[in-house]
Order: C-alpha cells, then sequence, then structure tokens
C-alpha cells in the first residue's frame, strides 16, 4: 500500500458523485503490474468502508429522486396485477396435500396442508383464494419467522415420512447461513435439537429421527454431509462425507422411491454420485461410478418392467434389491457424458453393498444426439420424464411404464414399444414445457407451460391420450390479454459466422410493423420505427434463459418497450458446444455474441443506440461489463446486477468464496500465466480506459452481504467509472445476499427502482 496521505473517502455533493479516495495498492503476476486504487473497499468491517457506500447509495437515491413517483406507479402496476392473496396447486404426499399460500399485506408465503380424503384421492382440490381451506394446518408461517428481521430467506423444509415433524432452516443475514430447527406439527412447537451454519436442502430420513444436512467451508463450499438423530445435540452429529478437493460442491438427497439416500458431488466438469439404503441411515454410503476427469453424471432410481430392462442373467440386479411389484427390476437410471459431449441416457444395475459398477455395466436407453441437449430424468412408479432441449428450446416427454389395459398397475410382461418416450408440446414456437411426476405413486402427470406471453400454467396431462386439464394459471389481473403482446425468434451472426439465436417479446398497439401479419397471425419484418429495447443476457455455466411470462415486464411493453434475451454462448441453449463455446479460453465469444445481438437489433430495425439498454446479472454482470467496454457507443444504458465485473481479482484468490470451484468455468490465472492474461483482457474493472466520459449510464445494484459475488467488485467498479468520467451509479442493500432483498414486496420496489431507471434512459419517464 502507498504511504502517501489519505484523503477522506467521500466528499457529499448531489451535483457529482461522491469521490473515491485513490489509494494504490500494487497486484504483480506472471510478469504483469497492475495498481488497483480501489481495493481498499475490500475492508468490509472499517467504518469509513461503510461510510463511503452508504455516500455512493444516499448519491443515487438523490439523483433518482424524480422519479420516486414513476417507482410508486410501476410499484402499484406491479401490486395491482397480482393477486396478493393466492395459493398454490396443492401436491399430495402421504396423507397429506402440500400447499403454500399468501396473504395481502404480508411479504412471504405460508405452507399448509390439509388431510388426504383416502388412498385414491390424487385430484387437487380447487382451492379459492381467501377462503379458509377445510381441515388446514399451517407448518410455517414465514411472516411470524421473519418478523424482527431485515432479510429473511428458507433454505430448508421438509416433513418426515409420518407427517408428524416439519425441518426448516432460515438464514436472516444474507449471508447464506442457515440455522435448522425442528417442530412438532401436533403441538407446533420447536424442538430443542437446533443446528447453526448449515447449507440449503437439509432433509429427514424415512425413519423421521435422522436428519441429513451440509455445511460448508471457508469459501462457502458446501463440502460436508452430517447425520443428526433427534433429540441428542448438535455436537454428538456424526460426519458422514467429506470432499477435501475444493473445486467440488457436495449434496445430499432422497431418491423419489425413498429406497436410497444419496450424496452427489461435482465441480464443472466431473461428478460422482453415492448410494445408501434409505432404511439404514446409519449406514455406509457407496459409489456409484468411481468419478473420472471430466465425466458428469447424474442417477435416478427407477423400478421398470423386464419389457424394457432384458437383463441377462449375468447383469441381474442383486436379490436384496429387486422390487416388490412381481418381477420388476430395480435399476438406476444414470444421464452421462462419458464420449456423449450432449449426453445419453442408460440403465444399469443397483451396485449390491460393497460393490461399485461402472459404465461397462450399463446399457444405453437414449443415445447421444448431436442436436439434442439431455438434461434430466425423473421416475415415478408409473412414468418416466426426459427432460432434454432441442433448437433452443426446453422441451420435456413422457414414457409410460403401465400397458393401456392394465388399469394403472406396472406392466410385467408383453409387447410394447419400448423406450418410446412421448413429447408433450402446446405448439408455440416459443415456450417452456416442463412435466413433473410429483411423488413416487402419484398415478396423474403435471406439466407445466409459459412463455413470454403466457401466465405460468398448470395441467393434470393425460399420458395416454395427450389431453390436458388445466389445473391453474397464474392469475393477472387488470384485464391481460395475452392477444395483446407477441413474440419471436430472430438470429443475429457473430464475428465468427456462428448464428445467436435472440427472442423478443412487445406488445402490438405499441410497435408497429409496415409487413402484414404472418403464419398464426405473428408479425414479419422490423418494426416501422426503431423501438426502445431492453436487452438481457447471461451467457455463463450453461445455464439456460428459456421463455417466461413476467408480471413486472408488462409494465415496461405497455410502454412500447420492447423486452430480448441474448442467448449468447456460455449459456446452454443449444446445447452442450454451445456452452464449451463461450467458457475458459473461448470466453470472449459471449461478449462479442451479445455485441452482435445489439447491432443485429439496431441494423435490422428494431431498435438504435440511443434507444438500447443492457441488462444483466451476476456473471451476466460480467457480459454486459465487458461488452460495454467493447462497444460504448452502442448503448444507451446499463443495468448491472451483483455484476461480477473484478473477475481476475477473484479468481486469483483462493480464499475467496467460489474462486477455486470456479476456475473450471473461467480458468485459473494464478497458476496459468495464459489464463491470466486472457482474462486481464476481458476483466470489466481492469479495461475501464482512463477518458469513460462517452459511456453509457449505468446502474450497478449489489447487496452487502452477497456471499456470491461480492459487494466490493460493483463497489470498485462504479469507483473507476466515476473517476474516468462515465455516469455510473451504485444501489447497494445493506441488508441482503445476491438474490437481492427478501419478501415479495421488497423485491417488487427493487424491480420498480430498477425499470423506472431503464424507462428514464429510454426517455419514456413521462409515460
Amino acid at each position: 500500500m502507498s504511504d502517501a496521505p489519505t484523503p477522506p473517502a467521500t466528499e457529499p455533493s448531489t451535483a457529482e458523485s461522491p469521490r473515491t479516495a485513490r489509494r494504490p495498492s500494487e497486484r504483480t503476476f506472471h510478469g504483469d503490474t497492475f495498481t488497483d486504487d480501489y481495493e481498499w473497499l475490500r475492508r468490509k468491517d472499517d467504518p469509513e468502508v461503510v461510510a463511503h457506500l452508504e455516500a455512493q447509495n444516499a448519491w443515487t437515491l438523490a439523483r433518482q429522486e424524480h422519479l420516486a413517483p414513476l417507482r410508486q406507479t410501476l410499484f402499484d402496476e406491479i401490486k395491482g396485477r397480482t393477486l396478493e392473496t393466492d395459493l398454490s396447486v396443492p401436491s399430495r404426499d402421504g396423507a397429506w396435500w402440500y400447499y403454500a399460500r399468501t396473504v395481502e399485506g404480508q411479504q412471504y408465503p405460508i405452507h399448509a396442508r390439509y388431510p388426504a380424503a383416502g388412498p385414491d384421492d390424487w385430484t387437487p382440490r380447487v382451492l379459492e383464494p381467501g377462503t379458509p381451506v377445510p381441515g388446514e394446518q399451517v407448518l410455517l408461517d414465514q411472516n411470524a419467522e421473519a418478523d424482527g428481521h431485515g432479510f429473511f430467506a428458507l433454505g430448508s423444509l421438509d416433513v418426515s415420512d409420518d407427517g408428524a415433524r416439519l425441518l426448516h432452516a432460515a438464514d436472516t443475514a444474507g449471508d447464506e447461513r442457515y440455522t435448522l430447527r425442528v417442530r412438532d406439527l401436533a403441538t407446533g412447537a420447536d424442538l430443542q435439537d437446533e443446528v447453526r451454519d448449515t447449507a440449503p436442502g437439509a432433509l429427514f430420513a424415512p425413519d423421521g429421527e435422522h436428519i441429513f444436512y451440509l455445511t460448508v467451508d471457508e469459501a462457502w463450499r458446501p463440502w460436508r454431509v452430517w447425520r443428526h438423530r433427534l433429540g441428542t445435540p448438535a455436537s454428538d452429529d456424526v460426519l458422514v462425507f467429506e470432499e477435501p478437493d475444493e473445486r467440488y460442491w457436495v449434496g445430499v438427497g432422497l431418491s423419489r422411491s425413498k429406497k436410497y439416500l444419496q450424496i452427489e458431488l461435482g465441480s464443472k466438469v466431473t461428478s460422482e454420485s453415492w448410494l445408501l439404503e434409505a432404511d439404514d441411515p446409519t449406514g455406509e454410503f457407496r459409489i456409484v461410478w468411481p468419478r473420472r476427469e471430466g465425466v458428469e453424471y447424474t442417477v435416478e432410481h427407477a423400478v421398470l418392467p423386464p419389457a424394457l430392462v432384458d437383463l441377462p442373467p449375468a447383469q441381474e440386479a442383486p436379490a436384496e434389491t429387486a422390487a416388490s411389484t412381481g418381477s420388476a427390476r430395480d435399476v438406476l437410471l444414470i444421464l452421462h457424458n462419458n464420449d456423449a459431449l450432449n449426453f445419453e441416457l442408460v440403465w444399469s444395475p443397483v451396485p449390491a453393498p460393497g460393490t461399485t459398477v461402472g459404465p461397462e455395466a450399463a446399457t444405453v436407453v437414449v443415445p447421444h444426439d448431436a442436436g439434442v441437449r439431455l438434461e434430466g430424468v425423473s421416475a415415478s412408479e408409473r412414468y418416466l420424464v426426459l427432460y432434454y432441449r432441442r433448437e433452443a428450446i426446453s422441451r420435456s416427454a413422457v414414457l409410460s411404464l403401465v400397458e393401456p389395459d392394465q388399469s394403472g398397475e406396472p406392466a410385467a410382461s408383453g409387447p410394447r414399444s419400448a423406450w418410446a418416450f412421448q413429447e408433450i408440446s402446446f405448439g408455440q414456437p416459443l415456450e417452456s414445457v416442463g412435466a413433473g411426476v410429483g411423488v413416487w405413486e402419484q398415478p396423474n402427470l403435471k406439466a407445466g407451460y409459459t412463455s413470454f406471453v403466457t401466465p405460468q400454467s398448470l395441467y393434470l396431462y393425460d399420458v395416454a391420450s395427450g389431453e390436458r386439464t388445466l389445473l391453474k394459471q397464474q392469475p393477472v389481473l387488470g384485464g391481460y390479454d395475452p392477444d395483446d403482446y407477441d413474440q419471436r425468434r430472430e438470429w443475429a451472426v457473430a464475428e465468427d459466422g456462428t448464428r445467436i439465436p435472440v427472442s423478443l417479446v412487445w406488445r402490438k398497439d405499441a410497435v408497429r410493423f409496415e409487413r402484414s401479419a404472418g403464419a398464426a397471425g405473428s408479425t414479419t419484418g422490423a418494426p416501422d420505427e426503431p423501438a426502445p429495447l431492453l436487452l438481457y443476457g447471461y451467457g455463463a455455466y450453461e445455464f439456460s434463459i428459456d421463455p417466461y411470462f413476467s408480471v413486472p415486464r408488462l409494465s415496461l411493453l405497455d410502454r412500447g418497450v420492447v423486452f430480448a434475451v441474448a442467448h449468447v454462448r456460455g449459456g446452454g441453449e443449444m446445447g452442450r458446444a454451445w456452452y464449451d463455446d463461450g467458457k475458459l479460453a473461448a470466453k470472449h465469444n459471449t461478449f462479442t455474441d451479445y455485441v452482435a445481438c445489439g447491432r443485429h437489433l439496431v441494423d435490422s430495425g428494431w431498435t438504435a443506440s440511443d434507444r438500447l439498454v443492457a441488462d444483466g446479472g451476476s456473471a451476466g454482470g460480467l457480459l454486459v461489463g465487458a461488452a460495454t467496454n467493447l462497444a460504448p457507443e452502442l448503448f444507451a444504458g446499463v443495468l448491472a446486477g451483483v455484476p461480477f465485473v473484478d473477475a481476475l481479482t477473484s479468481m486469483l484468490d483462493p480464499t475467496l468464496p467460489l474462486t477455486v470451484t470456479e476456475w473450471d468455468e473461467w480458468g485459473d490465472p494464478l497458476h496459468d500465466p495464459e489464463v491470466y492474461r486472457y482474462m486481464r483482457s476481458y476483466s470489466p474493472y481492469e479495461n475501464v480506459p482512463d477518458d469513460a466520459s462517452h459511456y453509457p449510464r449505468i446502474l450497478a445494484t449489489t447487496s452487502f452481504n452477497d456471499t456470491r459475488v461480492l459487494y466490493v467488485e460493483p463497489a470498485k467498479w462504479v469507483a473507476r467509472l466515476q473517476a474516468a468520467g462515465a455516469p455510473a451509479m451504485l444501489k447497494i442493500e445493506m441488508s441482503a445476499g445476491h438474490g437481492g432483498v427478501s419478501g415479495r414486496y421488497s423485491a417488487w420496489e427493487q424491480v420498480a427502482f430498477e425499470h423506472a431507471w431503464v424507462l428514464d434512459v429510454l426517455g419514456l419517464a413521462d409515460h
């Protein structure tokens, strides 16, 4: 650090941004020295740092004071379109139907249940919002639990198999450390059992006496699985599993059949699963497939008819794992990428205690397809559901395990079309469909559907006939009509000639088109004149941005804003190769793809540079930050939420949360000079020019207790932007985490703040 006198951290002013003191420190790696003027902002416990952040916040709020009426209007519109007192569709488990409900004026949901009428009661009741539910038992009222806390998030919620106890774990700081408790549902009182600093995902073993939970290391990585026995102190808990390799995250779960407890661990490129008979919770877990570097796999237990698995004698499932349904077989369905880039689905015998199985024992069910990315499989007593992606659209297909003439009994033998999955589609060019099998014994199937213009909808799906019965559609008050809006897929061309999908949605009467309507009433061509446009992007971790409905987005669309999603490389929309082409040494493609999408929308007449706002959060914040450095003239504004903009600094420090686990995504600049130089070339913070006065307006939002992207990254970025003359602002929540504030009303206020800023940038603040 420099020995020069340290100036005050801030100079309060509403006319210009608070001046962030320059306190140079040098960072030298691989022969390169970078002078960092703002690394001192990392000292979270320093009162001067807190005062500076609060000053930045106050200045931002003062600069946005003229938008207060618009923020209130936007909040009122979101609230006015939302049925505040509402209920979810109940789902049955055991002798109860479980659901969540919300109450007008309350921030959080209430978790409740009512008793099933009998063993054949598999059709959920139609519950009327605001009407008392006969036989209701409240399990957990999050509003009561959150009382007295500025932040509240639920990390675990599970009911014991006998329905007698509730496990719940909450975070009241935003740092993703959860305190686990157990409630006696007969009395409503919490037991003495309490475990602090757990990770999300705790659960009961089927015996209801043992709880499995996770804890994190100093880098916030879930790495240990513990077993707790009710009525004993947490100090007596048993360490079941520990993963010392810092690249791997650990999870624990229960198969849908409730026959196996499962430990799953994975890095960004390698995974491993362990099993234990759930009726022996104190036993020893065993490996399914030993890990092999670069091989990812997931495991789903299934009981299949012999017509699907016809095992040769040498591969007979062990007698102790034979299913109770006649000659049906216990197997594992394994989705893996061993010599299968887009994954393939196989079945494998269940390893007997003391043994393992490997890929050589597997039989292919759904082979690899270069045009189809397999993403998951779910099994129940009667159905298998396959989840996959084709042509940048997520899809689901179902396979019945019962013969039509057997009235719901599992098939035992006889002719059938083996592994003939039936795709579920609602016939829209842009849609998201997800089928759910529910609990193991559930006889029916549910299918969820949404699009950019269709509210979330849940259907009962008849596998035999393909008929759908609507159970519930997300209510949108105020006379919403999906026919007032349109959606479309376009394709931009990247620097290397790759075609990049772009999804768009707009209000029909706000965006006019010269050309006549196309097929099915959709429009063709570009708008008559450039429209204001918000371009969202993410592009990391193989995460796909699928079509989804948003109530807050309607306030933008109704003011004439077009919303677009750039499905850039680094995401998973077009398969595993799409992801690989946007990570590590190919990461630059993510940024140039986004710029290409923006330029396509300008060149094709959808928008203009002075009417285009970039939008991205977390890794998407890195995306829009890097894109701004590449093409600042392309955008009128940049909205960056919890942005990962000081990526190189973070990846150089293995003591920071997530760093080592992230090396498989970004590269390891600490030990590899080529990775260092590559990340140095695109990390937004290091590449802000000395003169950024020509940059677009920038709003960065963050949370003080974020453990994933530390607040210091956007704080440093904004400080450097401001010093270079860019019109940048920082809004920080002092009691929140990576997901922002908690509570639905607080979340609406946050969205209203961001959308008011976007509308102001687009010249629509008076609309």
